[in-house]
Protein backbone atom coordinates (compact mmCIF):
# COMPACT_ATOMS: atom_id res chain seq x y z
CA UNK A 1 0.00 0.00 0.00
CA UNK A 2 1.76 3.60 -0.89
CA UNK A 3 2.00 5.95 1.57
CA UNK A 4 -0.21 9.04 1.98
CA UNK A 5 1.48 12.24 0.50
CA UNK A 6 0.61 14.24 3.30
CA UNK A 7 1.45 12.16 5.74
CA UNK A 8 5.14 13.10 7.16
CA UNK A 9 8.04 11.37 7.07
CA UNK A 10 11.12 10.51 9.37
CA UNK A 11 14.46 11.24 9.56
CA UNK A 12 17.26 10.51 11.36
CA UNK A 13 20.29 12.43 10.89
CA UNK A 14 23.04 12.99 13.84
CA UNK A 15 21.45 11.39 16.45
CA UNK A 16 18.28 13.63 15.74
CA UNK A 17 15.32 12.87 14.46
CA UNK A 18 12.95 15.26 12.11
CA UNK A 19 9.56 15.04 10.37
CA UNK A 20 9.62 16.03 7.25
CA UNK A 21 6.95 16.72 4.82
CA UNK A 22 7.09 18.56 0.76
CA UNK A 23 4.47 20.52 -0.71
CA UNK A 24 4.15 22.54 -4.12
CA UNK A 25 2.06 25.71 -4.35
CA UNK A 26 1.59 28.17 -6.97
CA UNK A 27 1.04 31.91 -6.74
CA UNK A 28 0.34 34.92 -9.02
CA UNK A 29 3.33 37.42 -9.65
CA UNK A 30 3.69 40.13 -12.08
CA UNK A 31 0.96 38.57 -14.93
CA UNK A 32 2.14 34.71 -14.65
CA UNK A 33 1.80 31.73 -12.18
CA UNK A 34 4.70 30.37 -10.52
CA UNK A 35 5.51 27.11 -8.67
CA UNK A 36 7.06 26.36 -5.38
CA UNK A 37 8.26 23.20 -3.78
CA UNK A 38 8.90 23.83 0.51
CA UNK A 39 10.37 21.47 2.68
CA UNK A 40 9.94 21.58 6.44
CA UNK A 41 11.51 19.91 8.63
CA UNK A 42 9.92 19.39 11.98
CA UNK A 43 12.65 18.49 14.68
CA UNK A 44 11.55 16.08 17.18
CA UNK A 45 10.57 15.82 19.83
CA UNK A 46 7.64 18.45 18.87
CA UNK A 47 8.54 21.55 20.96
CA UNK A 48 12.28 21.05 20.78
CA UNK A 49 13.32 22.82 17.75
CA UNK A 50 11.70 25.37 15.21
CA UNK A 51 10.65 23.88 12.21
CA UNK A 52 13.14 24.33 9.18
CA UNK A 53 11.36 25.57 5.60
CA UNK A 54 13.59 24.97 2.39
CA UNK A 55 11.92 26.81 -0.45
CA UNK A 56 12.18 26.56 -4.15
CA UNK A 57 10.63 29.59 -5.98
CA UNK A 58 10.89 28.74 -10.12
CA UNK A 59 12.27 31.46 -11.53
CA UNK A 60 14.80 31.85 -14.27
CA UNK A 61 16.74 29.03 -15.48
CA UNK A 62 15.12 27.03 -12.54
CA UNK A 63 12.81 24.65 -12.94
CA UNK A 64 9.93 23.76 -10.02
CA UNK A 65 7.54 21.28 -11.83
CA UNK A 66 4.29 20.10 -10.72
CA UNK A 67 4.51 16.80 -12.64
CA UNK A 68 4.58 15.61 -16.20
CA UNK A 69 7.36 15.88 -18.10
CA UNK A 70 9.06 16.20 -15.09
CA UNK A 71 8.69 14.33 -12.26
CA UNK A 72 7.08 15.27 -8.67
CA UNK A 73 9.54 16.40 -6.15
CA UNK A 74 12.61 17.43 -8.89
CA UNK A 75 13.97 21.12 -8.69
CA UNK A 76 17.16 22.21 -10.27
CA UNK A 77 18.98 24.39 -12.80
CA UNK A 78 18.20 24.13 -16.30
CA UNK A 79 21.71 23.34 -16.69
CA UNK A 80 23.19 22.06 -13.89
CA UNK A 81 22.21 20.51 -10.21
CA UNK A 82 19.05 18.71 -9.58
CA UNK A 83 17.63 16.81 -6.58
CA UNK A 84 14.22 14.86 -6.33
CA UNK A 85 13.00 16.56 -2.98
CA UNK A 86 10.73 13.07 -2.35
CA UNK A 87 14.17 11.10 -1.77
CA UNK A 88 15.26 11.05 1.93
CA UNK A 89 19.40 11.31 0.49
CA UNK A 90 18.17 14.46 -1.06
CA UNK A 91 16.50 15.62 2.24
CA UNK A 92 19.37 14.71 4.05
CA UNK A 93 21.95 16.29 2.21
CA UNK A 94 19.71 19.82 1.97
CA UNK A 95 19.74 19.04 5.92
CA UNK A 96 23.26 18.85 6.49
CA UNK A 97 23.86 22.23 3.86
CA UNK A 98 21.99 24.26 6.20
CA UNK A 99 23.40 22.91 9.11
CA UNK A 100 26.87 24.18 7.19
CA UNK A 101 25.74 27.18 6.89
CA UNK A 102 24.51 28.21 10.18
CA UNK A 103 21.36 26.50 10.93
CA UNK A 104 20.30 25.12 14.35
CA UNK A 105 17.88 22.58 15.63
CA UNK A 106 17.58 23.66 18.48
CA UNK A 107 16.31 27.02 17.59
CA UNK A 108 12.71 27.88 18.60
CA UNK A 109 11.53 29.94 15.71
CA UNK A 110 11.09 28.37 12.35
CA UNK A 111 13.86 29.51 9.80
CA UNK A 112 12.73 30.00 6.15
CA UNK A 113 15.74 29.66 3.84
CA UNK A 114 16.19 30.06 0.24
CA UNK A 115 16.89 26.37 -1.25
CA UNK A 116 18.90 27.89 -4.26
CA UNK A 117 21.50 28.89 -2.05
CA UNK A 118 21.73 25.39 -0.55
CA UNK A 119 20.90 23.50 -4.12
CA UNK A 120 24.39 22.80 -5.31
CA UNK A 121 26.27 21.88 -2.15
CA UNK A 122 23.39 19.16 -1.78
CA UNK A 123 23.73 18.17 -4.94
CA UNK A 124 27.29 17.31 -4.77
CA UNK A 125 27.16 15.91 -1.36
CA UNK A 126 24.44 13.78 -3.04
CA UNK A 127 26.60 12.85 -5.98
CA UNK A 128 29.36 12.20 -3.57
CA UNK A 129 27.61 9.65 -1.71
CA UNK A 130 25.99 7.92 -4.77
CA UNK A 131 28.64 7.11 -7.12
CA UNK A 132 30.22 4.11 -6.76
CA UNK A 133 33.72 5.29 -7.65
CA UNK A 134 33.55 7.38 -4.23
CA UNK A 135 33.96 10.98 -3.82
CA UNK A 136 35.55 12.82 -5.94
CA UNK A 137 38.67 14.27 -5.08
Amino acid sequence: MPRHPKKPRRLIADGRVYLWTLRHSHSVANGGRSCCETLTLYPQPAGTGGPLRIVFTEGPGRYVPGGAPLGSGDVGYGRGASLNLHEPGAVRALLDAASTRGWQPEGRRAVEIDGWSLLEAAAAARAGATDPAGPKE
